[in-house]
């Protein structure tokens, strides 16, 4: 069984947790039924109150640390990692990640599993208790919340513990279990098997592309219509659909409800979302975490000064890039960190997840390698981002110009692996689809459920 599925008591757990945190914006109304543990979920959604409190409680799900709150960036990039930073921290999971060598049982892959499970779960109950919302574009935004965390998550985890989508048949390849129903209760006949690479980044176009439609064009720090296309850019780029990558970025560009930061130090340590920002993580100084600040930070500055920058890294940009310059010396070991996550603030830095320079330079890498034209020409696109680094304009520009650009503009932001296994480029010796960088399914979830197979390279389950 998928041990990460919630058992009923859990859930009613999760949603009172998840109500207490919403009061200030929903309340909430409980039967008074003892014990707790013993309400079904059934009555726990059975108030259009109790599936917006759950509804909330995925998106603080959604925002923990082990996923959008900072290790679904901050790891996959210590697995791409090839001497640009280096790992000097105590914990044995990120080692192990960066030395491309994971166990089994690395807590840090079990928990962005397990958490992803977990929250899922919550958004299908969320799904499957609709009809008690009753003002119609009420229950549209809900379920279109709902399915962009699910679709979400589940594109995390298909690029992380499964094979690139270009790397031999993805009909066949195997992905992960697809989990499209509450669990309420759990048997033998929840065993299941994984579904494959094909199957789930179906699903996840299915979801997020239900989500743009559903959702409003304006949410709040909420899931909103252009969230839902920022996604579905990250998919159909890593499925190298580069028509459908355009156009879902250039409905970001287009909508005028975003703009690109003044300057690029502008961009990160923000307390309140900027423009800039297409969707971020809300943190403050009574709730969320930033695991990025806690790893890349300096003591100084709230984090553990674990990941070291390296003189390679460094030299990759020209003397001119403000991004170049965009780091700092630890007052206390001397070493080079990133100003990206370095958050001074006492209330907190919001996570930024998805930015507009991104869609910048989607449009630009998607309309050059399908020779469209969708939304401003390639060169426009890479020069917005060329020019508020403090670089000169170019003319022209090429597939790999853009990629330079994301690699110089994304660093320590989590795309990097994506973006090397996307375009079959290697890591050190390792090929794009090695066996050492595609997560091994986790050995609490092998020991639970005999249906499921593990990846190559790793102890059979």
């Amino acid at each position: 069984m998928l041990t990460s599925r919630i058992l009923p008591s859990t859930f009613v757990k999760n949603l009172v947790l998840a109500c207490a945190a919403a009061l200030l914006f929903t309340g909430c109304d409980f039967l008074e039924v003892e014990p707790k543990q013993s309400i079904s979920s059934d009555q726990a959604l059975a108030t259009e109150q109790n599936v917006r409190a759950a509804l909330n409680g995925a998106y603080n799900d959604f925002s923990d640390i082990d996923l959008y709150g900072g290790q679904y960036m901050m790891s996959p990039d210590l697995l791409a990692d090839n001497g640009d930073v280096q790992w000097v921290g105590t914990f044995a999971s990120p080692a192990e990640i960066i030395r491309k060598n994971i166990q089994t049982n690395n807590a840090f892959v079990e928990t962005q599993w397990t958490d992803a499970y977990e929250t899922i779960n919550v958004a299908n109950n969320v799904l499957s208790a609709l009809d008690q919302i009753e003002d119609p574009d009420e229950r549209e935004r809900i379920e279109g919340e709902a399915r962009f965390i699910r679709g979400a998550l589940y594109f995390e985890l298909v690029r992380l513990f499964a094979q690139p989508w270009n790397s031999g048949d993805p009909a066949s390849n195997p992905g992960v279990p697809l989990i499209l129903d509450p669990t309420r209760d759990i048997t033998e006949d929840d065993n299941v098997t994984r579904n494959s690479v094909q199957e789930v980044y179906d699903r996840v176009i299915t979801d997020l592309d239900s989500a743009r439609i559903l959702l409003p064009e304006s949410n709040g720090a909420l899931a909103d219509t252009y969230v839902a296309s920022a996604f579905l850019s990250r998919v159909h780029l890593m499925q190298g659909n580069s028509q459908a990558a355009a156009e879902a970025a250039n409905r970001v560009l287009q909508s005028d409800q975003f703009e690109l930061a003044p300057t690029f130090a502008d961009a990160f340590n923000n307390v309140e979302d900027i423009p800039e920002y297409v969707f971020a993580i809300q943190v403050s100084s009574q709730d969320g975490g930033n695991d990025l600040n806690t790893f890349y930070a300096a003591s100084a500055d709230g984090g553990r000064g674990d990941i070291n920058i390296q003189s390679q890294h460094l030299n990759r940009y020209d003397s001119t890039d403000a991004r170049g310059d965009f780091f700092y010396i630890d007052p206390e070991t001397g070493d080079t960190r990133t100003r990206k996550w370095q958050d001074d603030e006492s209330d907190g830095a919001n996570i930024p997840v998805v930015r507009l320079a991104e869609m910048y330079l989607t449009r630009a890498e998607a309309n050059l390698r399908a020779g469209s034209s969708v939304g401003a020409p390639p060169v426009d696109d890479v020069n917005a981002i060329r020019t508020r680094a403090g670089l000169d304009s170019v003319s022209t520009v090429t597939v790999d110009d853009v990629l330079r650009q994301r690699r110089l503009e994304f660093a320590f932001e989590g795309n990097l692996l994506h973006d090397l296994k996307r375009t079959e480029r290697s890591v050190g010796d390792l090929s794009f689809d090695a066996e050492e960088l595609v997560y091994p399914i986790p050995q609490r979830e092998c020991d639970a459920n005999p249906e499921i197979t593990q990846n190559p390279g790793y102890t059979s389950c």
